[in-house]
Parts: C-alpha cells; structure tokens; sequence
C-alpha cells in the first residue's frame, strides 16, 4: 500500500495542485489549514524544516478533517516514522536514496520520492514507486523533460515541484504523465507570518480555480481526441 499512489488520485483530480508549507509558528497551523481547506486544496505538504513542523502536522490534521496533511523533505527512514507518528498520510522527499526508498516501501502511508533524472526514476520505479516528485523542475528541464520522460517511463506519474509558478502552471497540467504540481507560491510567507489567512485563502482559490480551469480544457481535449 505504501507505493500506491491511486488512494490519493481522488484528491488529486479535485485539485491538482499541493502547497509546500513551512510554518514556523504552531499558531498558524490551524488557521492556514483552514484558509487552504476552504479555498478547496485537498494535499497539504508541511516541511520539515522547522522545529515545529511535527506539532504543525498534528494541529493541522485535527483543524481540516477534510484534507490530507503530509510531511515533506523526509531526508532519513526516522523522518518518515516521524511524519507517521505525526498523524501524516503521505510523505515527501526531495530524493530517492535507496535506504530512503526501502524505508518508503514498508511504511504505513505512500512515499512520494523526488527524482531529478531518469536514472534515478529508473531506481525508484524499480522499488516499485510510480508516483515520483520532479526536483528541482525548474532547472532540472522543466515540462520538456517531463515530456520526454513520458515514452519510456509511461507507467510512472509526476508532481514537478520548484520554480512552478502561476506563469507555467498550464505548461506542467497539460502532461500527461503530471498529475499534480508542488509551490508555495499560494502561500506567501509574509502573509502567513502577519496572520492575513483570508488574502492567503483568496490567492489559494485563485490557484485552485486556475488548475481545475487547465485540467478540464485538457479532459476536453482528451476526450475530443479518442473520439
């Protein structure tokens, strides 16, 4: 079950995009979950690189009951168990180690590892992952790697992450091997850190508008062509 990403794929298809949180004050856990849950986002990823990022997972987990709170930038086995422990239900890595990549295989809840290259979407897949995050996309070739990526990974799915912006959102969704995309441009730090959770929903709706708005044209478009 660890490697299976299609529990997620309801979410996903209701709004394909997941904002990367780093919250520095528990205080703004509830809140900013709430802001993002009402904006209609479905995976939220809190990083690990705060010293509250565990407790912000708790918080946020029992604060929107209705979204799917993960941990992200797991770097060691004892960070996935941390996340677990955390009450996350999914988690995130910007890499795929193999010891990363075995501890992923028997946890609890899915691993989505980060891959920058084929060969290292090779190894996870043959760990048997299919749904990888592309890290750094921006400078890793962006949608045009993604897109060659595409024939001879075709079983594997992708959620680019790293310089995705509104500017190149449509670019990514219209993939068909990207089923989400990761940013945070959704969440200003600044916002968060003065409490402004309703500008912070707004931009959220703006964003989840303009992914569902890409990901129909493209169903549209799909559909026009097999038929």
């Amino acid at each position: 079950m660890s490697t299976d990403w299609k529990s997620l794929a309801p979410a996903l298809e209701r709004c394909p995009v997941i904002p990367v949180l780093t919250v520095r004050d528990p205080a703004h856990a509830a809140p900013l979950a709430q802001a993002l849950a009402s904006a209609g986002m479905t995976l939220l990823e809190v990083t690990l690189r705060t010293d509250c990022a565990l407790e912000v997972i708790r918080i946020m987990t029992e604060a929107a009951p209705d979204t799917c709170v993960g941990g992200g930038t797991a770097l060691t086995p004892a960070d996935i168990d941390a996340i677990i422990d955390a009450g996350g239900r999914f988690i995130v890595s910007p890499g795929a180690p193999s010891e990363l990549l075995a501890a992923g295989a028997s946890a609890k809840v899915l691993l989505i590892p980060g891959v920058a290259t084929v060969t290292e979407a090779m190894a996870a897949r043959n760990a048997g992952f299919r749904f990888l995050k592309f890290f750094p996309a921006g400078t890793s070739g962006g949608a045009a790697a993604l897109k060659a990526f595409a024939a001879p990974l075709a079983d594997l799915v992708f959620c680019p992450t790293g310089g995705v912006n509104p500017e190149n959102l449509a670019e990514y969704l219209a993939l068909p091997n990207v089923v989400a995309v990761g940013g945070s441009w959704m969440v200003p730090d600044k916002l968060i850190k003065a409490g402004r959770f309703d500008d912070v929903r707004d931009i959220a709706t703006r964003a989840v508008e303009q992914a569902r708005s890409y990901n129909s044209a493209i169903r549209s478009s799909t559909r026009a062509n097999r038929s």
